[in-house]
């Protein structure tokens, strides 16, 4: 190892202590509070910044900083639909779903999950609808924290020529401990730290290149190859099928905002009607920040790299930046973003799918007198079950690397639960058995088309339709949901009254 890479490898350890020493001193704090609550939810105490910050950091996994970019970078301005996309769902949620889901969340007997809340808000002892969503989360965060982890093997390979199996390897005991030490309260703290990271290295590359740039004698990394349609956000140059279906898939992805837990429990964790307002400008302008730089980082370096990456390699556009432009410790800062994109994202699925067993599973069928210590030491187990499970995913020769398990997990929850929790909300007739079978329809949607119509398993593929699966997904999800709830008997004046009452703000808070 030369001094370069020592350097930039200081500057990733720094980081990683400063990770782990934020999940001690919250177990340190918290040694006293052995609630399940306090685990999973910080006690619903989170402030504006941290609440808003944490949502966008544990949304924006490395492909924001590795998939998107490096798509932009090969194939032109038509890749950017799926930023497009999130940026309308991010806006959507936080305007319409968040201040809803914390109010309810609260009413219905302050629950701490979305399977929780999901079953409470229907007045049902009946365990089945958290059954059921917590085998799917549990399935789905397992290949959405694979992505994360496979994420820090490609940097940590590309840096320093390190293993990709040792350095996942150490990525997952990192994110582990810190969730097993510290719960929502240093997740949400790393990640509010993590997001501004990853904002800096977005916004600090692409503008010290174009200075670099604008200097006498720079030459490119390579000839410089514009395809045709570069500039064009139509990325066939015209409105055509190809067109439409990359406008359809990228806008698609903003509907997963609507079922992603892991983000939606960052809405129930806000403490207050006025930090919930706060967050919501926070986050949103966040969002847009990062997803508006992540496509001035590809077509910056489409000028300043040239064509000196190939398609196997367009994912280590912004790595192959900021190693040049900066020195090795800074540059080890900057590519820090990367761990942190990975890690931020990873931290908040191991500890949604822990409460989702711990909450939902264990309690309800196994141990229903459970003590609160008891369910805190059951989710801290299930993070490193999860997370091994998760490991062995990323390690798996048939993974189909970053952006392929993002986007399969992405669309099986926004498919699931996305309908759901926009009837649950917002439909007084809406009924337990109506949510039921939408979330399992939805999913089972979801998977069909991702085998049989996505292209994405070639043994299976009957018609590559081109279109993201979490669109059928979704509709089909709402549809049954509402069907089902129509011919369903109709929910008590108590369970429709919670509708009107989340509309408004909590007496104690008005």
């Amino acid at each position: 190892m030369n001094m370069d890479e020592i350097m930039e490898m200081l500057a990733f350890i720094v980081y990683l202590c400063v990770v782990l020493g934020v999940g001690i001193f919250f177990f340190i704090k918290g040694r006293k509070d052995t609630g399940d609550k306090s685990y999973f939810l910080g006690g619903r105490g989170m402030n504006g910044w941290v609440a808003a910050l944490s949502a966008g950091a544990s949304d924006m996994s490395a492909w924001v900083l590795m998939g998107l970019p490096g798509s932009i970078y090969l194939l032109g301005m038509g890749q950017v639909w799926i930023s497009v996309g999130l940026l309308i769902g991010t806006l959507l949620a936080w305007i319409f779903i968040a201040p809803r889901l914390r109010r309810m969340s609260i009413l219905a007997d302050d629950a701490i999950t979305i399977p929780q809340f999901l079953t409470n808000r229907f007045k049902e002892t009946n365990p089945a609808l958290q059954v059921v969503c917590a085998v799917i989360f549990i399935v789905v965060y397992c290949i959405y924290s694979a992505s994360s982890i496979v994420a820090c093997g490609s940097l940590f390979n590309k840096v320093f020529g390190m293993s990709p199996v040792y350095a996942m390897i150490g990525a997952t005991i990192i994110i582990m401990v810190y969730t097993f030490l510290g719960g929502f309260n240093a997740v949400c703290w790393t990640d509010f730290f993590q997001g501004l990271l990853m904002l800096m290295a977005l916004m600090a590359a692409p503008i010290v290149a174009v200075i670099v740039m604008n200097r006498p004698g720079f030459t490119p990394a390579a000839e410089v190859v514009t395809p045709d349609h570069y500039y064009n956000l139509l990325s066939s140059g015209q409105f055509d099928w190809t067109s439409m279906k990359d406008i359809l898939s990228g806008m698609g992805w903003g509907l997963g905002y609507f079922g992603m837990p892991h983000i939606l429990v960052r809405y129930m964790s806000i403490k207050s009607e006025k930090e919930m307002k706060k967050s919501r400008l926070i986050g949103s302008f966040w969002t847009f920040l990062i997803l508006g730089m992540a496509s001035v980082v590809a077509l910056v370096a489409h000028q300043y790299l040239g064509a000196s990456l190939s398609a196997d390699e367009k994912s280590l556009v912004f790595i192959s930046m900021v190693r040049s432009l900066f020195p090795p410790l800074l540059a080890g800062i900057l590519l820090s973003a990367i761990l942190a994109a990975s890690m931020s994202t990873a931290d908040s699925q191991l500890l949604a799918s822990s409460s989702a067993f711990a909450s939902d599973l264990y309690k309800p069928l196994f141990r229903k007198n459970a003590s609160d210590k008891e369910m805190l030491w059951v989710g801290r187990g299930i993070v490193a079950l999860i997370a091994v499970v998760a490991l062995i995913i990323a390690m798996s020769p048939n993974c189909g690397g970053i952006m392929a398990l993002v986007e399969c997990a992405w669309g099986g929850f926004g498919s699931a639960f996305g309908p759901a929790i926009i009837l649950a909300l917002f439909w007084k007739r809406f009924t337990h058995k109506g949510a039921i079978f939408g979330i399992i329809a939805g999913f089972v949607t979801d998977a069909l088309w991702y085998m049989l119509f996505s292209g994405s398993v070639k043994s299976l593929t009957v018609v590559n339709t081109g279109i993201y699966e979490i669109i059928p997904g979704f509709i089909v999800s709402m549809i049954v949901a509402v069907v089902v709830s129509l011919i369903d008997a109709e929910p008590s004046a108590e369970v429709q009254a919670l509708v009107d009452q989340a509309a408004k703000p909590l007496d104690q808070e008005s």
